[in-house]
This record gives C-alpha cells, structure tokens and sequence, in this order.
C-alpha cells in the first residue's frame, strides 16, 4: 500500500496551529505559577499547620494523586453546572492544570522541606526572624534549589496533560490537531507535526525553567548546593 504523506496540507493551516501553541503556552505558564503557590502553601500546612489544616491537606494530595487528570477536569467542566458554577472551558482547564500540578507539587516541596538542616531554622530564630519570615527567606530558597529538576518535570507533564483540556473544546494544540485533520483528513501528519511541537515546547520549556529557577528563586549557589 502506497502512503502519501502531504505535511504540507497541514502546515498550511498554521495559525491554527500557532493559536493553539500559545493557548498550550498560556495555560502551562498559568497554572506553573499557580500551581507552584498552591504546592508551596499545602506543603507548608503540612509541616506546620493544625491538625485540620494538614488532614485537609493531605486529603487534597491524595484524591487528585489517585485520580485521572481527564476525571477532574470533566469534573469540574461538566460536574460544577449542577452545582450552578458554569465555567469557560479556559477557565474550567486552568482550574484543572492548577489543582492537579498544585497536589504534586506539594508533595516536591515538602520532600524539600524535609531535608532543611535544622541548623538553618534555628539559626534564623537567633537572629529573630518571624515564622513567615524565617519560612520564605530561610527554608524555601535551598528546599526549593533541591527538588526544583523535580518541579520542572511535572510542570512539563502537565503542559503535556493540557492536550486532554481538548476534549472540553479548549482551542490547544492538540485541539487544533483534531480540527486540521477533520477538514482535510491528514491525520497522521496532524499529529506528527502535534507530537514535533510538543516536544520542542517540553525541551525549550525545561530549558527555561532550569534557568529561572536558578537566576530567580533560589539562586545559582544554592542550585550547586
């Protein structure tokens, strides 16, 4: 059987597919931040939260752990409305990315938090540091520089997760793959080129976070430490 391959049925259609890479862009780089600061606080509750606080907590991390990124976001897509909280499916992806990277974040960052010397704590209250103080200049910084390869490889496997956010009509790019192919029926080649963007997308994106993390939050000694 002869195969013709025509990429460029597909390539002709790149604002679609430009669109779709900066939703996918627009929707990992939302919920990394959010997703980053919800980990951090949840770790934080875990360590150092009332026994309320860090069942709550743990029991965030385990339900979304233990269940498919597809179930809540079909959850909170379709299951909300009956509850009378109707959502974009753009809103609706980023409330997904955010509560999925913010579980597994929070289990990154305690790990982090865990390795802290005590030395370094107790050294921070000599000096008269307060809690909040001593938590965001003290013990984040090098818990953060230990497990930040960590951070990076979940942010990148949930920008990759986004392509479910299609299912829901979120104008991704896999999304836009879907429609390329359903109005010229070049689905291998759509998919190909998805698969080529998405992997440039995960290296420059891994290649931008090794570097920001460093530079910005914690520091290059620290990185090396």
């Amino acid at each position: 059987m002869n195969i013709q391959l025509d990429f460029f049925a597909v390539l002709s259609q790149w604002p679609l597919l430009a669109r779709g890479v900066a939703w996918t862009i627009a929707l990992t780089a939302v919920s990394a931040v959010l997703g980053g600061l919800v980990g951090v606080g949840c770790a934080w509750l875990r360590m150092n939260g009332n026994s309320l606080a860090k069942f709550l907590a743990g029991g965030y991390v385990e339900l979304i752990r233990n269940t498919p990124f597809i179930v809540q976001l079909f959850f909170i897509f379709f299951g909300l409305p009956a509850a009378g909280v109707k959502l974009s499916p753009e809103m609706a992806s980023i409330i997904a990315m955010v509560v999925n990277l913010g579980a597994y974040a929070t289990e990154i960052v305690r790990a982090g938090l865990e390795a802290t010397p005590r030395g370094q704590t107790d050294a921070a209250k000599a000096i008269g540091l307060s809690r909040l103080q001593m938590f965001r200049l003290v013990v984040l910084p090098p818990a953060l520089a230990k497990v930040w390869p960590a951070m990076v490889s979940q942010i990148i496997i949930v920008m990759l997760g986004s392509a479910v956010c299609g299912q829901i009509s979120t104008e991704e790019l896999s999304y836009a793959a879907n429609l390329i192919q359903s109005r010229n029926f070049r689905a291998f080649e759509a998919f190909i080129i998805a698969a080529v963007l998405y992997l440039a997308l995960a290296i420059a994106l891994r290649k931008l976070l090794m570097w920001f993390g460093p530079t910005f939050l914690f520091g290059k000694g620290l990185s090396h430490g």
